[in-house]
């Protein structure tokens, strides 16, 4: 569901990046504070295979792709700002390794995909854990990623209204979210009950390796 570089105002992906910026310099401090040298290996380990999950890109219309994602299982293994930062790291190596994203809009990717799909998972996760916990995975998971894709498509839908040249014509992404809900989010409605039902699978081999969930 990356957004690519050229789509998006300038003032939407600058603004984002003051808002991600203390966000990930927090997260740095907080891993630093809380990781030793046992957990920081299985971070990379997840990392890396988060990163994997999303290399199987499938184009959508709109200029986006549907993929996993992966952070719900970062999220639910190490909490939410590990998952954040070890994210946009993802969404870096993705932008530079395969053209997927942009650096210009990292922020705005690292922000949906990375803290508030986190930030989903885990709350649901936890509300829901004490009644079932496969359950609570597979649906932590699900809505955070539909959260997130949702996110993508009102970014992308309110590009519209940043700007028009002298014809009237937008300047960025031409389309409203009447056009880009529907094509980002339905397809990821599909794609997250996969990712749920995957990452619990995980999670299982996670917890019996002793990994904090």
């Amino acid at each position: 569901m990356h957004i690519p570089d050229g789509l998006i105002a300038p003032q939407v992906y600058l603004g984002a990046y003051a808002v991600a910026a203390p966000a990930w310099a927090y997260a740095v401090r907080k891993v630093a504070r809380e990781f030793d040298d046992a957990l920081i290996p299985r971070l990379a380990v997840l990392t890396a295979l988060a990163f994997v999950l999303t290399t199987v890109m499938v184009p959508l219309p709109g200029g986006t792709s549907g993929h996993l994602v992966g952070v719900g299982l970062l999220a639910l293994a190490f909490g939410v700002w590990p998952a954040f930062l070890a994210y946009s790291l993802v969404l870096v190596l993705q932008s530079l390794l395969l053209g997927a994203g942009g650096i210009t809009v990292l922020a705005i990717n690292a922000l949906a995909m990375g803290l508030t799909g986190a930030a989903v998972t885990v709350g649901v996760f936890r509300l829901l854990a004490k009644v079932h916990r496969p359950a609570a995975a597979v649906i932590g998971v699900w809505l955070g990623v539909v959260v997130a894709a949702t996110l993508v498509a009102l970014v992308l839908g309110i590009q519209p209204l940043m700007g028009s040249d002298t014809e009237g014509q937008p300047l960025f992404f031409p389309f409203g979210p009447a056009v880009t809900l529907p094509v980002v989010v339905g397809p990821h409605l599909i794609i997250a009950l996969g990712e749920g039902i995957l990452t619990w699978m995980v999670l299982s081999v996670v917890e019996r390796r002793r990994v904090p969930a």
